[in-house]
């Protein structure tokens, strides 16, 4: 369905034209293509870096040019998770987008919202000829879900803003002062595999609402590789248990949604018994969270070889004992997750196993704690670990004019003061700061739900409070120092 004629016209127009064209995390080719040719079809001053940013520049408006100069920045990459029982390409097709009253949904697919509705308002903001603004850069960043690789690789200097509007927030009455930092702890062995000697069982999970692995950590859905190891655990009571496959999860920003395993068990009806004790079990435990939660265990067929016994015991125990959810909650910012960890993918194939992880915490010391408690757990087991693409938080500045004049236009506009927080997610703006250190930042947005899940949404209504929103702000900006 197309979403012509929903208001504001000028971010839907553009949002339905950007979700036409492919966009998954580190394959971005077509759309930096796209966004290049739009800002050279405006005729803007537009470069694209090594990495793929795209940076297009928009003179003041008249009578805006002693103003101080901004930076509006969204990353163009998206989140691509479906339903298992979707037909989709997400490296060829675009969004199927359709209205369900006021949201908007995609069907059976992640929607993009998160973060194509922030790029939409930019092209918006540069294609138009009567909205007040500032010098103005829009930084369009790549790879911001699985690497932050454009915002890491952003060089210094190349940005003349003296102030960075992030367009990546997820509830339109927040103003965002702060983020997590993470690193992907990454486990993994290689084992031995043997003709099994037992009957072969499969465990499918699925059904999860899944989400964030940052903002939704703390809400306590399930995770799929989670509710898997507790299964496993359990087998392991009914006699000898061989591991053959595991297929749990997907991005490492996700909370699983779906695991499927495979093994080769001595005693497949104690097995099965002892499984769906358990099954009943977690299903009332999450009877009113995850409704749609479906566990199957049955006897099946496998060509593939086993592992043995005992390496498959360790697996399992490590499966079992490996934290995942909130490590530690904020001391100093209320109802704050400062450390937490997501099991994101297990994969087992042909004796070669590997166990992603994104941990994540606003303070770097928690963050490798966190980071570290995985690591002896994993190396317990007999595996092997690594730490690779660490990013630093972004350290709150509440005190920073744009803060207070995004306060005072909220207040006015809406009659209520908006929530000024700190997230769990991984924004761009730390990593940014690096560079620029004297850059005043904030981030804020629509309101979208369900991010990093089939269930992601876009409200309309909080799109429209937005747009009203961001273009008072640009009209407010102060003079230059």
């Amino acid at each position: 369905m197309s979403l012509i004629g929903i208001e504001p016209k000028e971010i839907w127009n553009n949002f339905s034209a950007l979700n036409e064209v492919p966009r998954p995390s580190k394959k971005e080719e077509k759309v930096i293509a796209f966004i290049k040719n739009f800002g050279e079809r405006l005729g803007l001053p537009t470069t694209v870096d090594e990495v793929g940013n795209i940076i297009i520049r928009k003179p003041a408006t008249q009578g805006m040019e002693d103003r101080t100069p901004i930076v509006l920045q969204s990353h163009i990459d998206m989140v691509c998770q479906k339903n298992a029982d979707i037909d989709f390409d997400f490296e060829t097709q675009g969004i199927q987008m359709f209205v369900d009253g006021d949201w908007v949904r995609a069907k059976g697919t992640t929607l993009g919202a998160d973060n194509g509705l922030g790029v939409a308002a930019m092209m918006a903001i540069l294609e138009a000829k009567d909205i007040a603004h500032p010098e103005l850069e829009a930084l369009f960043t790549i790879d911001e879900e699985t690497g932050m690789t454009g915002a890491i690789n952003l060089k210094p200097n190349v940005l003349k803003g003296e102030i960075l509007l992030n367009l990546d927030t997820e509830e339109d009455d927040e103003i965002d002062i702060g983020c997590a930092g993470g690193v992907d702890v990454t486990a993994f062995q290689t084992y031995k595999t043997f003709a099994s000697t037992g009957e072969i069982v499969t465990i499918s999970i699925k059904g999860l609402q899944g989400g964030h692995s940052g903002m939704d950590i703390h809400k306590g859905l399930g995770n799929a590789n989670v509710i898997l190891g507790r299964l496993l655990f359990k087998g392991l009571e009914a006699g000898t248990v061989q591991l053959i496959s595991i297929d749990g999860g997907g991005l490492r920003n996700a909370i699983p949604r779906e695991a499927v395993a495979v093994l080769s068990v001595s005693n497949a009806a104690e097995f099965i018994q002892k499984i769906n004790e358990l099954k009943l079990e977690i299903l009332e435990e999450f009877s009113s969270l995850e409704k749609d939660l479906s566990i199957e265990i049955e006897k099946t067929q496998s060509a593939l070889q086993a592992l043995s016994a005992e390496d498959s015991q360790k697996i399992i125990r490590v499966l079992k004992s490996a934290h995942n959810g909130v490590y530690r909650m904020s001391p100093d910012v209320p109802d704050l997750v400062e450390a937490s960890n997501n099991i994101a993918r297990v994969e087992l194939n042909e004796g070669k196993l590997k166990i992603l992880n994104l941990t994540r915490s606003s303070v770097d010391s928690s963050k490798y704690d966190t980071a570290n408690q995985l690591k002896a757990t994993f190396e317990l087991g007999g595996l092997e670990v690594e730490f690779t693409g660490s990013y630093p938080g972004w350290k709150p500045k509440p005190d920073a004019e744009i803060i207070k004049l995004m306060k005072s236009i909220y207040e006015e506009k809406f009659g209520s003061l908006p929530q000024v927080v700190a997230c769990h997610a991984g924004l761009e703006c730390g990593i940014i700061g690096a560079n620029y250190p004297k850059m005043e930042m904030v981030s804020f947005g629509p309101t979208i739900k369900g991010a990093h899940s089939p269930d992601e949404r876009a409200s309309i209504s909080s799109t429209q409070k937005f747009w009203s929103f961001l273009k008072d702000i640009l009209a407010n900006i102060p003079k230059k120092a």
